[in-house]
Protein backbone atom coordinates (compact mmCIF):
# COMPACT_ATOMS: atom_id res chain seq x y z
CA UNK A 1 0.00 0.00 0.00
CA UNK A 2 2.69 2.54 0.90
CA UNK A 3 4.87 1.45 -2.29
CA UNK A 4 1.63 2.87 -4.09
CA UNK A 5 0.79 5.70 -2.36
CA UNK A 6 4.46 6.88 -3.59
CA UNK A 7 3.90 5.96 -6.80
CA UNK A 8 0.73 7.91 -7.17
CA UNK A 9 2.65 10.68 -5.73
CA UNK A 10 5.06 10.11 -8.03
CA UNK A 11 2.77 10.38 -11.25
CA UNK A 12 0.83 12.99 -9.64
CA UNK A 13 4.22 15.08 -9.80
CA UNK A 14 4.79 14.17 -13.43
CA UNK A 15 1.44 15.27 -14.65
CA UNK A 16 1.70 18.50 -12.38
CA UNK A 17 5.11 18.85 -14.17
CA UNK A 18 4.07 18.55 -17.94
CA UNK A 19 0.86 20.75 -17.07
CA UNK A 20 3.08 23.61 -15.83
CA UNK A 21 6.05 22.92 -18.76
CA UNK A 22 3.00 23.07 -21.51
CA UNK A 23 2.66 26.95 -20.47
CA UNK A 24 -0.45 29.22 -20.92
CA UNK A 25 -3.19 27.71 -21.84
CA UNK A 26 -4.64 28.33 -25.61
CA UNK A 27 -8.17 28.44 -26.56
CA UNK A 28 -9.87 29.14 -29.73
CA UNK A 29 -12.79 31.34 -30.20
CA UNK A 30 -14.78 30.50 -33.08
CA UNK A 31 -16.92 33.40 -34.95
CA UNK A 32 -18.79 32.67 -37.66
CA UNK A 33 -21.81 35.14 -37.02
CA UNK A 34 -21.07 38.85 -36.27
CA UNK A 35 -24.21 39.06 -34.04
CA UNK A 36 -22.33 36.96 -31.57
CA UNK A 37 -19.02 38.92 -31.63
CA UNK A 38 -19.82 41.67 -28.84
CA UNK A 39 -20.55 38.60 -26.37
CA UNK A 40 -17.73 37.18 -27.76
CA UNK A 41 -15.64 40.10 -27.27
CA UNK A 42 -16.31 40.27 -23.72
CA UNK A 43 -16.08 36.50 -22.99
CA UNK A 44 -12.59 37.42 -24.09
CA UNK A 45 -12.23 40.21 -22.17
CA UNK A 46 -13.17 38.05 -19.44
CA UNK A 47 -11.63 35.11 -19.86
CA UNK A 48 -7.89 37.31 -19.42
CA UNK A 49 -8.98 38.53 -16.53
CA UNK A 50 -9.34 35.50 -15.36
CA UNK A 51 -6.50 34.25 -16.86
CA UNK A 52 -3.97 36.83 -18.27
CA UNK A 53 -1.15 34.68 -19.99
CA UNK A 54 -3.79 32.56 -21.92
CA UNK A 55 -3.17 32.95 -25.56
CA UNK A 56 -6.05 33.41 -27.42
CA UNK A 57 -7.06 32.95 -31.35
CA UNK A 58 -10.33 34.46 -32.62
CA UNK A 59 -11.01 32.51 -35.72
CA UNK A 60 -13.52 34.59 -37.93
CA UNK A 61 -15.77 33.09 -41.18
CA UNK A 62 -18.63 33.33 -43.00
CA UNK A 63 -20.84 36.35 -41.08
CA UNK A 64 -18.31 35.94 -38.63
CA UNK A 65 -16.12 38.33 -41.04
CA UNK A 66 -18.15 41.53 -40.64
CA UNK A 67 -17.17 42.67 -36.97
CA UNK A 68 -13.61 43.20 -38.38
CA UNK A 69 -14.12 45.38 -41.25
CA UNK A 70 -13.77 48.92 -40.90
CA UNK A 71 -16.52 51.05 -39.55
CA UNK A 72 -18.43 47.86 -38.54
CA UNK A 73 -20.11 48.86 -35.33
CA UNK A 74 -22.25 46.21 -32.39
CA UNK A 75 -25.79 46.62 -32.17
CA UNK A 76 -26.00 49.56 -30.00
CA UNK A 77 -23.83 51.66 -32.63
CA UNK A 78 -20.48 51.26 -31.15
CA UNK A 79 -17.40 50.64 -33.36
CA UNK A 80 -15.35 47.20 -33.02
CA UNK A 81 -12.43 48.41 -34.21
CA UNK A 82 -11.78 49.90 -30.29
CA UNK A 83 -12.27 46.78 -28.56
CA UNK A 84 -10.79 44.52 -30.99
CA UNK A 85 -7.23 47.20 -30.82
CA UNK A 86 -7.81 46.26 -27.02
CA UNK A 87 -7.88 42.87 -27.11
CA UNK A 88 -4.89 42.64 -30.10
CA UNK A 89 -3.02 44.78 -27.68
CA UNK A 90 -3.25 42.19 -24.82
CA UNK A 91 -1.93 39.07 -27.16
CA UNK A 92 -5.36 38.15 -28.85
CA UNK A 93 -4.93 37.36 -32.41
CA UNK A 94 -7.70 37.71 -35.13
CA UNK A 95 -7.58 35.02 -38.19
CA UNK A 96 -10.30 35.55 -41.30
CA UNK A 97 -10.79 33.03 -43.82
CA UNK A 98 -9.68 34.21 -47.09
CA UNK A 99 -12.49 31.63 -48.69
CA UNK A 100 -15.50 34.02 -47.32
CA UNK A 101 -13.28 36.59 -48.45
CA UNK A 102 -13.66 36.08 -51.98
CA UNK A 103 -17.09 34.15 -51.88
CA UNK A 104 -18.68 37.42 -50.32
CA UNK A 105 -16.21 39.80 -52.40
CA UNK A 106 -14.68 41.83 -49.39
CA UNK A 107 -11.79 43.58 -50.34
CA UNK A 108 -8.87 42.36 -47.89
CA UNK A 109 -7.81 46.21 -47.14
CA UNK A 110 -11.33 46.84 -45.50
CA UNK A 111 -10.25 44.79 -42.51
CA UNK A 112 -9.28 46.18 -39.51
CA UNK A 113 -5.26 46.21 -39.15
CA UNK A 114 -5.59 43.59 -36.47
CA UNK A 115 -6.94 40.89 -38.95
CA UNK A 116 -4.96 38.23 -40.06
CA UNK A 117 -5.98 36.32 -43.34
CA UNK A 118 -5.48 32.34 -43.20
CA UNK A 119 -6.96 30.39 -46.18
CA UNK A 120 -9.71 28.59 -44.33
CA UNK A 121 -11.48 29.37 -41.33
CA UNK A 122 -12.76 26.15 -40.98
CA UNK A 123 -9.53 24.16 -41.72
CA UNK A 124 -7.41 26.81 -38.93
CA UNK A 125 -9.61 26.13 -36.39
CA UNK A 126 -8.79 22.41 -36.78
CA UNK A 127 -5.14 23.10 -37.49
CA UNK A 128 -5.01 24.62 -33.84
CA UNK A 129 -6.66 22.44 -32.46
CA UNK A 130 -5.10 19.14 -33.64
CA UNK A 131 -1.10 20.32 -34.07
CA UNK A 132 -1.09 23.45 -31.50
CA UNK A 133 -3.36 22.11 -28.57
CA UNK A 134 -5.72 24.68 -28.51
CA UNK A 135 -9.04 24.48 -26.69
CA UNK A 136 -12.04 25.09 -28.77
CA UNK A 137 -14.91 27.79 -27.40
CA UNK A 138 -17.93 28.50 -29.40
CA UNK A 139 -19.52 31.65 -28.11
Amino acid sequence: MKLFRVFALVLLAMFAGAAAAAGPLKVVYHINDSANASAALGNIRNHLAAAPKAKIVVVTHGAGVDFLVEGAKNPTGNPYDVPVQELADRGVEFRVCKNTLEGRKIDKSKLLPEARIVPSGVAEIARLQAEEGYVYLKP
